[in-house]
């Protein structure tokens, strides 16, 4: 546990510090935990940085509710990196954690080896549909405040955007991960680091010179999308769509999530393009 200002981050460390560092960013409902699996399988080459983002977990915050957007958090999470001494290491996020990552990524370039986007988004691209969205996130979060977390958690996850992962055998097990959380610490996050909420990045794709890995599921049409375009605008981007999984790719395939990320981060970059060494997909 690291204080931090207003943050009390709770997050693990796992593997040889001697050896590159993965920072871990995880979704809207997850905790640091949802990484376990990944880190159990890469904390032989890496070192494995899995934090609880504010309004997850057991990381606590003192301040206001402004500690919960996204450039107050960007900036505590370097702070962090600087609390433990590390300079520069690969960054991995998903979904809300991958928009997050990719804020880090444009504003905070030098501190950045490689970044992995799963299931991620730049944002909305105009102040209409941020303002829709804003609405749309404000009510989900006074229905999280006002509701049973579990009646919560069954319907978040009944979207079709997890269609694929409701399939899996696991998938209780995932939902009772999820209850661990506290519903008003949730609502905060939603309101502030909703999509609604966030800096549109689409502008700032093409500046981007840090490689970027951006991973879909096949299924998940919407991110593949959204990523296409991510892609297309971005010369350091290269995108990798995921067979047999949905949004969320680490859970529904980890297998060929890890090795994709191994091979990614153990590649060299020729041209802000990405070569890999032994990979076949």
């Amino acid at each position: 546990m690291e204080k931090s200002k207003n943050y009390q981050f709770h997050y693990s460390l796992t593997g040889n510090k001697n050896q590159s560092l993965i920072l871990l960013l995880h979704g809207f409902t997850c905790n640091s935990q949802d990484f376990d699996q990944i880190i159990s399988l890469l904390s032989q080459s890496y070192c494995c940085l899995a934090v609880d983002l504010p309004g997850h977990g057991k990381t606590r915050v003192s301040g206001d509710e402004s500690c919960y957007n996204m450039s107050n958090i960007a900036q505590a999470l370097i702070d962090l990196l600087e609390h433990l001494q590390i300079d520069k290491c690969f960054l991995l996020g998903y979904s809300m954690g991958g928009r997050l990552a990719l804020y880090m990524t444009l504003h905070f370039p030098e501190r950045f080896e490689k970044v992995v986007l799963e299931s991620a988004s730049p944002g909305l691209k105009s102040e209409k549909d941020r303002s829709h969205r804003r609405q749309a996130d404000s009510q989900t979060a006074q229905n999280l405040e006002n509701s049973n977390i579990k009646d919560f958690i069954l319907n978040w996850y009944d979207r079709p955007l997890f269609k694929s992962l409701k399939k899996s055998p696991q998938f209780h097990q995932l939902i009772e991960a999820r209850l661990a959380n506290n519903p008003l610490e949730l609502a905060k996050s939603l309101r502030n680091m909703g999509t609604g909420n966030q800096p549109s990045l689409w502008a700032q794709l093409a500046q981007n010179q840090i490689p970027l890995l951006l991973l879909v599921g096949e299924y998940d049409n919407k991110f593949t999308t959204i990523n296409t375009e991510i892609a297309s605008l971005c010369p350091a981007a290269s995108l990798k769509i995921v067979p047999k999984a949905g949004h969320n790719i680490h859970f529904e395939n980890i297998d060929e999530f890890v090795e994709i990320v191994r091979q990614f981060y153990d590649s060299r970059v020729v041209r802000n393009r990405v070569f890999y060494e032994n990979y076949s997909s």
